[in-house]
C-alpha cells in the first residue's frame, strides 16, 4: 500500500469520533466493494501499531479461530 493513500486517508478521518469509525467500518464491510479494503487496512495498522502484544496476540487468536472453518 501505498503511503499517499495511508496520508490520504488518515487526514480523512482525523478527528472523527468513535461512532463515526464505527459507521465507516461498518459502511465498508456491508457495501462489499474492494476498493475500500485499503482504508480498513489503514485503520487496521494504526490499530495495530497501537495495540499491545496482548491485544495483538488476542486478535490473531481470533483471526486463526474465524479463518479455521
Amino acid at each position: 500500500m501505498n503511503f499517499q493513500i495511508r496520508d490520504a486517508i488518515t487526514t480523512n478521518v482525523h478527528g472523527q469520533s468513535a461512532a463515526e469509525f464505527k459507521d465507516i467500518v461498518e459502511d465498508a464491510i456491508s457495501r462489499g466493494e474492494e476498493h475500500l479494503l485499503p482504508g480498513l487496512g489503514v485503520f487496521f495498522e494504526k490499530w495495530w501499531q497501537q495495540s499491545s502484544p496482548d491485544e495483538q496476540d488476542a486478535f490473531v487468536q481470533k483471526l486463526e479461530k474465524v479463518f479455521a472453518h
